[in-house]
């Protein structure tokens, strides 16, 4: 690349830059600026639900399948696919959310995208981070957590929700019927995806089906991380990776060629 191409493109990058802080911004604005609580409402949500399975498994069982605190299992399943749930929603609604914006030359379905992506996994990083330190310290847990497997974790989290949404992103577009479909779809996701329970106590051949299932081994892997004591020797991140990539693929080929169509379909 020539200077004179390097100095040419520069600008352009600096527009993007700019596009995707100023869409980040008016989604905080929107999103978490409607109510006097704003970002609190955000934590809330998974402490609630964390707070419910703990009342009700410490009644029926006398200790979690790992370690000694229900809250810390029940957090380390729940908020994971929590924020799975929330950035593929989030991502899959994007087009729709900044449809009026996206009429400007300077702002791309690509935008608008990556806006939403970056700003909702920061959120749930951060819920992550904080449900989780509040809950070793209230229940006085020992923990190592492995800061590597846990990042890395959640870079998986980021692209299956990314592939995900993007994948709804066009298909909700293109055929409105599959907005509900989807919703039915992912309705047992709760149950298969070894927020209650490990994979380990599950027999085959359902253990064997259940593999498939990618948000089962980021709960694993993250499940690692913190408890040093669970090895989690099921868990693929290729087959992950492999799997996150085909939506995000078949997602951003049909957006890329179609996108403006569909806006004003």
């Amino acid at each position: 690349m020539s200077q004179i191409d390097f100095v040419a493109q520069k600008p352009r990058s600096f527009r993007t830059l700019r596009t995707l802080m100023a869409l980040i911004l008016r989604e905080m604005s929107t999103t978490f600026g409607r109510t006097a609580f704003g970002y609190l409402w955000a934590i809330l949500q998974p402490v609630a639900g964390i707070i419910l399975l703990t009342a009700i498994f410490s009644i029926a069982l006398r200790k979690p399948d790992l370690g000694t605190s229900f809250a810390l299992f029940y957090a380390t399943g729940l908020l994971p696919f929590l924020a799975f749930l929330d950035i593929s929603g989030k991502v899959a609604l994007s087009i729709e959310f900044s449809r009026s914006l996206l009429s400007f030359p300077a702002v791309s379905y690509l935008d608008a995208l990556l806006g939403r992506l970056i700003l909702n996994t920061l959120t749930q990083i951060m819920v992550f981070g904080l449900v989780i330190s509040a809950t070793v310290f209230i229940y006085d847990q020992s923990v190592a957590v492995n800061y590597p497997k846990i990042i890395f974790a959640w870079f998986l989290l980021t692209l299956l929700s990314a592939g995900v949404g993007t994948f709804n992103c066009y298909m909700f577009l293109r055929f409105p019927e599959w907005e509900r479909i989807y919703s039915v779809i992912r309705r047992p996701l709760l149950i298969i995806s070894c927020v209650f329970y490990l994979y380990e106590v599950v027999p085959p051949p359902y253990s064997d089906y259940l593999w498939f299932n990618p948000l089962i081994h980021i709960v694993g892997m993250i499940r690692s991380s913190i408890f040093f004591n669970y090895d989690a020797a099921y868990v693929s991140p290729l087959y992950v990776i492999c799997f996150s990539a085909l939506p995000l693929l078949i997602g951003m080929t049909f957006l890329h060629k179609n996108s403006r169509d569909l806006l004003y379909r």
